[in-house]
């Protein structure tokens, strides 16, 4: 290990039951540096780093940081090593305010043994305003946005002056803005000495902003790059081991511009969206583009029945449906996969094959005696796992322990098998690795074909133009824009966002 190493990972192996999650894996982290950590779900990443952070213990190999010998029985061991890491996974206390989650454990004092909120408040200010943020301290985390409260997990990683930072895709949730922001902040703790690891599915980021790259692939260690010597091509290629490409295949053959299967008439909600009106054809998919907060998600959930519309109409193959419930919309032929695929989608301590037939049990239970038919469930589930890839021993595996993009793959699974005249997916692609996201875009693009209409919302700019028939952006619970898909462009879209475009401009 040189002087100029922060960090030396030599030979780290690590197995759970059935499966070496590393093998053998080097690493190193040089001082004042930011270095990318990729590969798919499954290479490893997520072992190393709780390794890394005293999570879990190696089963082999030697951490050496700043040049001491460390051997971690926990968290906090790490802690004191200088170690902050930020979980994919929000960890923050709800009903706590945004000051109280920062210095949790580590609040002054005052000589009657109570908290010094007065210093509280002020050394979270001083916190936030490294930022540009101006969130108030006593603000209860609850009531931040799904955005700010990943700002507040960075900064609260940030709040113990680590000499090493692992963020683990901490851009997953912020709008392009905050973006910029944790990426000036990245580069000033740089400035300061501190050295980074950066975990991201989203490659652009990669040469946004860091120095080398290292890329694990089925818990092996691929290959380390400077940033400045490789392409974005190549380093997927690393990563899964073939050439992948996300460019927009031309469906238009396969959509029946004569039929709207879905069509949304002056569809208004007193808060999030007001005078939507759109429709989806047979066959095609459509993307609703847009910044964090402009209504797109509501605008889903008012569809499925999960939020009424002040007024408004649904048609659904010509025929008027007012879905007061997500059964209800079930029923009239809509199906929904949410965004957070964990706290909404997914009955985690249920198996795979619990899952996939949690939305349509009445198919699967016997006439007479209304038991469930396993021989059927059996058959389908297999069927299931075999159609859409998900990778697994059993269907009886637990569903928290699939990799992200093998979770993403359940929930479709859940709601294809309902066969839907329409659906809506939100962030189909979320914490979900190249590899699988290539998946997913077939699995969409193949029901599609088969005539289903498909409503996209999606935060990624580059999936829109790769999977959109047609794309509409929202900007404060309006539709500012409308574009085919040979006119979709990351300008445009983000012209139409931002409100400097218009579709009467």
């Amino acid at each position: 290990m040189d002087n100029n190493e922060m960090l030396r990972v030599s030979g780290i192996s690590k197995s759970f039951p059935g499966v070496k999650a590393l093998d053998c894996v080097d690493f190193s982290l040089r001082k004042a540096e930011i270095h990318a950590l990729v590969g798919e779900n499954g290479a490893g990443k997520s072992t190393l780093m709780n390794i890394l952070s005293g999570v879990i213990p190696q089963d082999e190999g030697k951490l050496v940081i700043d040049q001491k010998i460390q051997k971690f029985n926990g968290p906090l061991d790490a802690v004191k090593a200088g170690i902050g890491i930020v979980f994919q996974e929000l960890s923050l206390i709800q009903n706590l305010s945004v000051a109280e989650n920062l210095f949790a454990g580590r609040q002054k004092t005052n000589f009657a043994g109570f908290i010094d909120f007065r210093n509280l408040y002020a050394r979270t200010r001083e916190l936030l305003s490294a930022f540009s943020e101006s969130i108030d301290p006593r603000t209860p985390v609850k009531n931040l946005s799904i955005a700010k409260q990943q700002v507040v997990e960075i900064l609260k990683a940030v709040s113990h002056n680590p000499k090493i930072l692992i963020l683990d895709e901490p851009t997953s949730s912020l709008t392009h803005k905050e973006i910029d922001k944790l990426f000036r902040l990245l580069e000033e703790m740089k400035t300061n000495g501190i050295s980074i690891i950066y975990i991201s599915h989203h490659i652009q980021e990669i040469f946004r902003i860091a120095d080398r790259v290292t890329v694990l692939r089925d818990g092996k260690y691929i290959a380390t790059r400077n940033v400045a010597e490789i392409d974005e091509p190549e380093v997927v290629s690393l990563m899964v081991g073939r050439k992948i490409t996300h460019n927009h295949i031309n469906r238009d053959s396969s959509i029946d511009r004569n039929t709207p299967v879905l069509q949304v008439r002056n569809f208004s909600h007193k808060k999030y969206f007001s005078d939507i009106n759109f429709e989806v054809f047979k066959g095609e998919i459509v993307s609703m583009a847009g910044l964090v907060g402009a209504g797109r998600t509501e605008i889903a959930r008012a569809i499925f029945g999960l939020l009424k519309p002040s007024h408004g109409t649904l048609l659904i193959n010509g025929k008027k449906i007012t879905p007061n419930s997500p059964v209800e919309a079930i029923a009239g032929g809509i199906a929904y996969a949410t965004e957070n695929r964990k706290s909404d989608g997914l009955f985690l301590d249920m198996t795979i094959s619990e899952n996939s037939i949690a939305p349509q049990l009445i198919n699967f239970t016997h006439r007479r005696t209304d038991f469930l038919d396993q021989h059927k469930i059996d058959s389908f589930v297999e069927n299931t796992i075999r159609t859409y890839g998900i990778r697994t021993s059993t269907a009886q595996a637990e569903t928290r322990k699939l990799s992200g993009g093998n979770q993403q793959k359940v929930l479709l699974s859940m709601w294809l098998g309902v066969a839907p005249k329409v659906l809506i997916v939100d962030e189909p692609t979320k914490g979900v690795d190249i590899g699988a996201k290539n998946e997913i875009f077939s699995i969409l693009r193949h029901l599609a074909d088969t005539g289903t209409a498909i409503l996209v919302i999606s935060s990624d700019l580059l999936e829109i133009i790769a999977i959109s028939d047609r794309v509409l952006v929202v900007k404060n619970g309006r539709i500012s824009g409308e574009m085919p898909h040979q006119e979709i462009t990351e300008k445009r879209v983000i012209a139409y966002a931002s409100g400097i475009a218009s579709n009467n401009s």
